[in-house]
């Protein structure tokens, strides 16, 4: 069977949804999240994989049975291999493999759990399924009309997840307001995915990982916000980590919230791609949200093609050994904190550029910075 219409495709669910039995709900909602996290890498499952997932939710074969049978659809489709055959193989393994971890109750909030996932979402799709990057990448972001966020640097992948985890780890939703806790949920999700920590597929690894988490905290996430906004939530995800000074561009969670809201509090926020596009959306007004296949760009040498704004030029510029926050601040004539941090600091910390000497204690008051060998090789670029 041939790839079908997003929205037929999508459609083919909601009556499942709308059952009255309780395991059919859950596995439609299963299926369709699956399929619909596709296209944040522009990828559509082919007929075989929504009609086998269509016997799976009616209960005629159970989910090791629609693995063997996808899987033997794909391994006899081998000999015509191309590219558009290893999109179609790709987008109905990985809804396979999405729709069995989704069905699972099981989950550990720790990086081997978001490594996990990868793995079991890519195993037999990308020969780096569940490995961490060892090299830096780059992606033209179409929201961003082709410019890229700076991802983690590569040679401190583990170090940086193992920070944002402890941090979520010890903060307490307790006693939030509802607007508190989808800001705080924005922006440990838009961290997590800003650290990129794979060659290819962390939106849609985030965004499992995501789901599961949220289930954990208590939320019923049971709905089909993911499964119809997964391009936009990619592109808030963008959003939320791209800053540019010279264009008066700075990132945001603003997108990202709206998302979170309609998927945990049920609002109905309008979630259209094309408002986020830096500079403002020059399409027909009534035209489609255009989707893409970002390709990551892996960079030999590390550092090559970052955008330095003047204000992390100017830092690299006067940090000498190690410097302490005041150190920094009155080098640079600056006696505005925030100011400091959000354009200075914050920046050059997220890209690689410089690095804490006590990353585990953040706050301690005898914190100190220093130059990267990033840094180092950006000082005076």
């Amino acid at each position: 069977m041939d790839a079908m219409d997003d929205q037929t495709r999508l459609a083919d669910f909601d009556g499942y949804l709308r059952a009255k039995e309780p395991g059919m709900r859950e596995k439609a909602y299963a299926w369709k999240t699956a399929i619909g996290l596709q296209k944040v890498d522009g990828l559509t499952p082919s007929g075989y994989l929504i009609e086998t997932a269509r016997r799976n939710i009616e209960g005629e074969i159970s989910l090791a049975e629609s693995r063997a049978l996808v899987t033997d659809y794909h391994k006899a489709k081998k000999r015509a291999r191309g590219d558009a055959a290893d999109r179609l193989a790709e987008a109905d393994l990985v809804s396979q493999h999405i729709t069995e971890v989704l069905s699972e109750s099981s989950f550990t909030f720790s990086p081997e759990e978001l490594v996990s996932i990868h793995r079991r979402l890519f195993e037999g799709v990308f020969a780096f399924a569940g490995r961490i990057r060892d090299y830096d990448i780059t992606k033209a972001e179409w929201v961003l009309k082709g410019d890229t966020v700076h991802y983690g640097a590569a040679y401190r992948l583990l170090e940086t997840l193992a920070f944002d985890f402890g941090q979520e780890r010890a903060f307490s939703y307790m006693g939030l307001s509802e607007t508190e806790i989808v800001r705080h949920v924005s922006r440990f999700v838009s961290n997590l995915w800003q650290i990129h920590a794979f060659g290819e597929g962390n939106t849609r690894t985030v965004g499992v990982f995501t789901i599961k988490y949220l289930r954990t905290l208590g939320f019923d996430v049971n709905n089909d916000v993911f499964a119809e906004n997964a391009w936009y939530f990619r592109n808030a995800l963008v959003r939320a980590n791209y800053t540019n000074v010279p264009k008066g561009i700075e990132e945001t969670t603003v997108y990202l919230e709206k998302f979170f809201r309609n998927l945990l509090l049920g609002e109905r926020n309008v979630l259209q791609s094309r408002y986020l596009v830096v500079g403002g959306w020059r399409g027909r007004e009534n035209a489609d949200d255009p989707t893409s296949n970002p390709a990551s760009n892996p960079t030999s040498n590390v550092g090559r093609g970052l955008v330095l704004s003047a204000q992390v030029k100017r830092l690299l510029a006067v940090m000498e050994g190690e410097m302490s926050r005041i150190a920094l601040m009155r080098a640079l004539g600056l006696k505005d904190r925030v100011t400091f941090t959000g354009s200075y600091l914050a920046p050059a910390l997220k890209v690689g550029l410089v690095e804490m000497t006590q990353p585990g204690s953040p706050r301690s008051p005898t914190q100190r910075y220093r130059l990267t060998a990033l840094g180092v090789s950006q000082r005076g670029g």
